[in-house]
């Protein structure tokens, strides 16, 4: 039961975070991480950032920008369980277990990490949300960041 809240537990701290694991990626994480890209629809890829922006929402210096309702986050929480679910027991079972048995838990964590990150491809690749990012140009120093590259040989 313990090992199972410590997969749940760095599963969730890596998705919520999208930044890298200290999971190492063999060839066994690898196939499991190819499998829940293969086996995740543009909808389930969408569920999930769904639920990581409910997640990330919760945060105090974040809370006052976004109003997610409990009982949305309440049907978010349970359809991201279920898709995560299906995925490690039904679509992705085999890739899963040979992981786990060969290369050890913190295989989930990776795994489901790159799926993380090919969803936030998604999100970020829509046009709406592409041009509230460049938007961040028109607050930054043009001449400064020549003068950065320029001291630093870069183009």
């Amino acid at each position: 039961m313990q090992q199972n809240h410590l997969i749940v537990g760095s599963l969730l701290g890596c998705l919520i975070a999208l930044t890298p694991c200290h999971a190492t990626a063999g060839p066994f994480a690898d196939d499991m991480a190819k499998c829940l890209v293969k086996s995740t629809s543009e909808s389930d890829r969408t569920d999930l950032m769904r639920w990581l922006y409910s997640a990330m929402s919760l945060h105090p210096d974040l809370a006052s920008l976004s109003v997610v309702p409990e009982k949305t986050r309440s049907e978010i929480n349970a359809k991201t369980g279920k898709l995560f679910m299906r995925l490690l027991l039904e679509d992705c079972k085999s890739e899963t277990a040979l992981a786990v048995k060969n290369e050890g838990t913190q295989t989930i964590a990776y795994a489901f990490q790159i799926l993380g990150q090919v969803a936030a491809r998604g999100l970020f690749g829509d046009p709406h949300v592409a041009n509230a990012m460049q938007e961040l140009a028109k607050s930054m120093d043009e001449s400064k960041l020549k003068e950065l590259t320029a001291t630093t040989g870069t183009k």
